[in-house]
């Protein structure tokens, strides 16, 4: 409902111009001369000083009068042999072809002139040659070779004691450091030229160095710093007349105004800016003025006058062959034909302006304009794509000091991870834009990043805190002129109201918006407000305006190319039909956002934000199954719900048996690999920073490490899949139909119970071989109150007196009844939202008086979706079986401290501990002395029956260990050791390794992440994660459990036992010798097994807490 802005940044914010200080050599007294030379000599030096005078004019028309005469004394100081004479000539023509815009026929007459200087020896007049080379190169963007010709120009300028050429040189060194984003070298060789153009007098030159060291001040945000020597600078071009630099002053003060969002005082330094360039006829300053005035008009809302001025500029900028500025422009355009919905046209531009940039190694330049194609992939729904881009930009950003365009694309990085539902990275990265706006006084920037927090603050529910930071944005954005950023938020403000059932005060927000947007030419914008106002009018019963609102949205959400808009435009309309009964409409508008999501969907790869952004969605589809249901169409209800189902999970099974990295460039793999190390090294050092003293600001700085790392190796895989041939080849897979469950996946022991979780009602579907039943359950917050007393209750070890209330009512709110047809039959719990979570091996039977639990009447197994088995089978069909064969690693070293790295002996611990870690702290990891005794047990049995059997211990227990690949020639793989959960990161939960070696000395690989299980290769029947909480994961709407189970079913495993809470150790030693006894012994499938075994215990008096935490994943066959 709410919109939120990402920060476009309209070229370099406008063209700063930079003093190059190119060489006039000096003239000379040719009178006297004249009288005892011959004729060509004394014609020369007419001419060129006629040429002189017209020079000193400065405009266009004078300066090429001056070429027409200097070109005409060449061969007549040529016929005179006046070297020395032609050289300076030369030299002079070059520098006027070098203001014109020529460089190349600049850098001609360079080259001719230079090597006669050089034959004269006179190595001041050499150093202003190389320099003014130097400065024609720097302005085609060929840096290094500028930075050559400096070089030599600057010794040879101090060693003839020639201040003004060695502060010329200066100039230009700090320049070309300027435009690579290097401020603070920039800054020291400005500031060094300073005192030497002031201690000869040179008012022109030092006005240079002021107005050049102000260029570096406004970069770095310092805005009043930069303004105080912009003041200084413009005196001094006033007193000495030099109109050329007072333009380039005025400019660059207007510049720093606009920034600061002072856009008429901008305006008013701009205008008396232009007329002064055009007076003198500095047409690339012209152009650069001309797109600054334009980028003012931009900011007001005006795009049309904003046009207007760019495309003034951009053929002027052309015309002198200024590239910087040229790209400039282009993105500028680029930038208003985006905020008009013109993605197409944005598009062009934008790819015009990145080469050019690119080529100049103007790398602010690239980065802004990278930024920008990000916003646009953005604004069209291609979240991952604007993501790349936005990262790119921030690395170059930050490369060259910017920290204003830094902030923008912070900022901007926020807004995706927002809307990829990832809320807590889109905090994270938008705190830290709102220091930086802050600290470089960008208001604008600072109101957009305000409005983004409200916006994650609002979709988080925390309607308060969001209407505070949507206040401050709004009192920023009026303040500063951007009725953009007001219109924004002024939609912002009204959502908050809306959801808080203050209609009317709402619709005043909305109202104020509408026409803010429609006057900026904010299509995109118009369409959310338009939106709003329908959901609004909905809300107050107007049905008939509310759809007149939902179709003046949709056909301009449709023009922008907004599909995220269209989506919810036509999710709302869906809605309006259903409150009217009309089923059929309602079913096409949310088939129709359903095939668009499903698109977005597939342009995120596969990973976490492909999961997150599909929980964003789910509503989607949960308004379809309830069309469906109404419908009397319960069969079709429950496909939708399949079709919503672990679709993650689903894909990257499908390309389990695929080797993605096979065919990529080997420098790509390299590049994932550092990442990896990089990744276990910090896991390292926050073991080793926990394991002593450590200050929660120390902590954090290891979570933020670990955090851009995981992102950046996210990265790294989604482009290792782009450029993978192999995974080019592979064809994303389908949920499947019922017909298809029932037919290929169902035998007539098997029952899929499949739950559906909605906001007012909720559905159970019972699926049988040859059955289908669907059942109307209460809304999902009941549910999850009932399951989560349930869950308090069974995880106690307590009497089974405590967990009979809570179970019965739960069984009799999600499993009111089982038909005839599934009694005794195995189950597959296919759970949803807090269902997913519980122990339904634990519920009741239902209907018993007593507390009898449900696992005395049949075999379960918990699946997150039944189509993710078909994709099991499916990439272990051509698999041949392994024989029976155990791989069991037990009881690591987690510490120094640890007594075995001075006993050097098997022999157990005498202390006990639960499975758990302090808080997921991994602080304080207790050994587990009963893992030894319950790998041994298992060990001992394998032995008995001449069972191959593989095991580690103690120190042996470690990563090298359980990543070899040999263990993919064991069928069943016993994991005893620490398990832990990262609800934040699921990528960095996984069990605990040995953590030191036998010398004492820290592992880098104490643990294996689940990015490390999704990287083995298995062949194992069965993974047994003997451990507390491996069950457990972050809980995605849509998704699922994104815990460890997925990571080893995706390494090649058929099934995983898994816990759900913290388990007693001697307990599970017990339990686990139960489940191997009945699986080597008695000859059972690991699910018989493990009811088998979970059985016993009931059977001997024990209670749920003691043996329900573990449920069997997978294949059940």
């Amino acid at each position: 409902m709410s919109s939120r802005q990402r920060a476009l940044i309209a070229g370099c914010a406008g063209l700063v111009w930079l003093m190059p200080a190119t060489i006039m050599l000096p003239d000379w007294q040719s009178s006297a001369i004249a009288l005892a030379q011959s004729d060509p000599f004394a014609e020369a030096s007419r001419l060129y000083q006629e040429g002189n005078s017209l020079f000193q004019e400065g405009s266009e028309a004078s300066l090429r009068q001056a070429v027409e005469l200097w070109l005409q004394a060449v061969p007549l100081w040529q016929q005179a042999g006046a070297q020395r004479e032609l050289a300076l000539t030369l030299n002079n023509i070059g520098l006027v072809y070098d203001a014109l815009g020529d460089r190349t026929a600049a850098l001609d007459y360079y080259q001719q002139a230079l090597p006669l200087i050089q034959a004269l020896g006179d190595r001041q007049a050499e150093a202003a040659i190389l320099t003014n080379i130097g400065v024609a190169h720097q302005a085609l963007g060929e840096t290094e070779t500028a930075l050559s010709y400096y070089q030599q120009a600057l010794p040879l300028s101090r060693a003839v004691g020639d201040s003004r050429g060695e502060a010329s040189v200066l100039t230009n060194m700090g320049n070309l450091y300027n435009a690579l984003g290097d401020r603070e070298t920039a800054l020291a060789y400005y500031q060094q030229a300073l005192p030497l153009n002031r201690a000869i007098g040179d008012q022109a030159g030092e006005a240079s160095a002021l107005t050049n060291i102000g260029n570096v001040y406004s970069a770095l945000g310092e805005h009043q710093t930069a303004l105080e020597y912009y003041q200084q600078a413009l005196l001094l071009r006033q007193a000495v007349g030099d109109k050329r630099g007072e333009a380039v002053t005025l400019s660059n003060i207007g510049l720093v105004y606009d920034t600061l969002g002072d856009r008429e005082t901008a305006l008013d330094y701009y205008q008396q800016a232009l007329p002064l360039r055009r007076a003198v006829g500095d047409r690339q300053g012209e152009a650069a003025t001309l797109s600054n005035i334009g980028l003012v008009y931009d900011g007001l809302g005006d795009r049309k006058t904003a046009l207007d001025y760019y495309q003034q500029a951009l053929p002027l900028s052309r015309a002198v062959g200024d590239r910087q500025a040229e790209a400039v422009i282009l993105g500028n355009l680029g930038s208003v034909y985006n905020a008009l919905g013109e993605r197409d046209t944005a598009l062009d531009y934008y790819q015009q302006a990145l080469p050019l940039s690119q080529a100049i190694g103007d790398r602010q330049a690239e980065a802004t304009t990278l930024n920008n194609i990000g916003s646009l992939y953005d604004a069209l729904g291609e979240r991952e794509i604007a993501l790349e881009h936005y990262q790119q930009a921030l690395v170059l950003n930050q490369a060259v000091g910017s920290r204003r365009g830094e902030a923008a694309t912070l900022s901007n990085i926020g807004a995706v991870y927002s809307d990829l539902g990832e809320y807590e990275t889109a905090l994270d990265y938008s705190q830290q834009a709102l220091s930086l706006r802050r600290a470089v006084g960008d208001r604008e920037g600072e109101a957009v990043t305000l409005d983004n927090i409200g916006g994650i603050y609002n979709v988080t529910g925390d309607y308060a805190t969001a209407l505070d930071y949507y206040q401050q944005a709004l009192s920023l954005s009026r303040a500063v002129g951007d009725r953009q950023g007001e219109a924004v938020t002024l939609n912002n403000i009204g959502a908050i109201y809306q959801v808080l059932g203050n209609r009317a005060t709402a619709l005043e927000y909305y109202q104020q918006a509408l026409p803010l947007r429609r006057a900026v030419g904010d299509r995109q914008g118009e369409a959310t407000t338009l939106n709003n106002i329908g959901t609004n009018y909905q809300a107050l019963g107007d049905r008939a305006t509310a759809l007149d609102y939902y179709q003046q949205a949709l056909p301009l959400r449709r023009v922008v190319g907004d599909r995220p808009g269209e989506a919810d435009t036509l999710y709302n309309l869906a809605l309006l039909y259903q409150e009217q009964n009309q089923l059929e409409d309602a079913l096409t508008a949310i088939d129709d956002a359903i095939a668009l999501v499903e698109d977005l969907r597939l342009a995120i790869s596969p990973g976490d934000l492909r999961s997150s952004y599909f929980a964003t969605v789910q509503d989607y589809y949960q308004l379809k199954t309830d069309l469906l249901m109404q419908m009397g169409r319960p069969e079709a209800a429950f496909e939708t719900s399949e079709a919503s189902r672990a679709r993650l999970l689903i894909e990257l099974l499908s390309e389990a048996n695929v080797d993605i990295r096979q065919g990529v460039d080997p420098a790509l793999l390299a590049q994932e690999q550092a990442l990896k190390t990089e990744l276990q090294t910090i896991e390292s050092r926050r073991i080793a920073l926990r394991s002593g003293d450590y200050t929660q600001a120390e902590a954090a700085a290891i979570d933020r490490e670990s955090e851009a790392v995981l992102q950046q190796l996210e990265t790294k895989l989604t482009e290792i899949r782009r450029v993978s041939p192999a995974y080019a080849d592979t064809v994303q897979p389908r949920p499947l139909t019922l017909a298809l469950i029932q037919q290929q996946l169902l035998d007539e022991d098997t029952v899929l119970v499949q739950y559906a979780l909605g906001e007012n009602q909720s559905y159970l579907y019972l699926v049988g071989k040859d059955q289908f039943q669907s059942i109307v359950l209460p809304g999902r917050e009941a549910i999850a109150a009932a399951a989560q007393a349930f869950r308090n209750a069974v995880a106690q070890p307590g009497a089974v007196t405590f967990i009979k209330r809570p179970a019965q009512a739960l069984t009799a709110m999600i499993l009111p009844e089982l038909p005839d047809w599934a009694e005794g039959k195995r189950l597959l719990i296919a759970g949803d939202g807090v269902l997913s979570e519980i122990p339904f091996a634990a519920l009741a039977v239902p209907g018993s008086a007593e507390y009898v639990p449900l696992l005395v009447e049949h075999e379960i197994l918990s699946q997150p979706s039944i189509s993710a088995v078909a994709i099991l089978r499916q990439q272990l069909a051509n698999r041949g079986e392994l024989p029976l064969s155990i791989a069991v690693l037990a009881d690591p070293v987690y510490g120094a401290d640890d007594q075995r790295l001075s006993q050097k002996t098997n022999a157990p611990l005498p202390q006990a501990a639960e499975r758990n870690l302090r808080d997921m702290d991994l602080q304080a990891i207790a050994p587990l002395p009963f893992t030894r005794t319950e790998a041994n047990s298992i060990l001992a049995q394998a032995q008995a029956r001449s069972i191959p059997a593989l095991s580690a211990f103690d120190f042996e227990a470690n990563y090298d260990w359980v990543t070899n690949p040999r263990l993919n020639q064991y069928s069943v793989l016993h994991l005893a050791t620490h398990g832990f959960i990262n609800p934040v990161n699921p990528q960095l939960s996984g069990i605990v390794l040995s953590l030191v070696d036998a010398r004492g000395q820290l592992r880098d690989d104490g643990f294996l992440r689940l990015h490390d299980i999704f990287n083995l290769r298995l062949a194992a029947e069965l993974v047994v994660l003997s451990a507390c909480q491996t069950g457990r994961g972050e809980n995605v709407s849509g998704e699922g459990i994104i815990g460890l189970s997925r990571g080893f079913m995706y390494a090649g495993a058929e099934r995983v036992a898994v816990s759900l809470w913290n388990v007693n150790d001697e307990a599970t030693a017990a339990l686990m010798g139960g489940l191997y006894g009945h699986l080597l012994e008695d000859g059972l499938t690991p699910a018989a097994a493990l009811r088998a075994a979970q059985l016993d215990q009931w059977q001997a008096g024990q209670s749920p807490y003691y043996w329900a935490a573990f449920t069997l994943q997978g294949e059940w066959r």
